[in-house]
């Protein structure tokens, strides 16, 4: 796979090429820290995020069965607050990430606080408009010193 940075913080993701929708690879030294960088790149695929005050916080939490479940969740749960209040994120700290037994096998849960303010296009720029995340080519993979998720907005 060619990766070429189109955008995007390279330490935190970066946009690869992707034919028609965006193509994320995040990064984290920790799993809580993928999963900030991977919210954080959903709104910067929408907006330039240094332009969005932190005026308006939110708590948002996800639930899955994986991992890759989790993931989708988070992404999405991030883009509903957006389509319900028109806020543009730029900042998502994680609180909590666990793992709870249960009899059906695991559930991954993820709660955290994301802030910004609403979005106004005579002050932040429009880039593209996310439709949903997606499955298609997602997968997080764990290095000896990163985590780095793959995942494809639809637009």
């Amino acid at each position: 796979m060619t990766e070429k940075v189109v955008g995007g913080v390279p330490d935190r993701f970066e946009f690869l090429e992707h034919m028609s929708d965006v193509y994320v690879k995040a990064r984290g030294r920790s799993i809580i820290e993928l999963f900030e960088n991977s919210g954080l790149a959903l709104f910067e695929a929408m907006t330039d995020t240094s332009t969005v005050s932190k005026r308006i916080e939110r708590f948002v939490e996800a639930e899955g069965f994986d991992l890759e479940s989790l993931l989708y969740k988070w992404l999405e749960n991030l883009l509903i607050l957006y389509y319900a209040e028109k806020i543009m994120c730029s900042e998502v700290d994680v609180r909590e990430f666990s793992i709870r037994k249960k009899e059906e096998g695991e559930e991954y849960v993820l709660r955290g606080v994301c802030r910004g303010d609403v979005f106004n296009p005579s002050i932040h720029e429009a880039r593209v408009e996310i439709k949903s995340p997606t499955y298609s080519l997602m997968r997080i993979l764990k290095d000896v010193d990163q985590w780095r998720a793959y995942f494809v907005l639809d637009i």
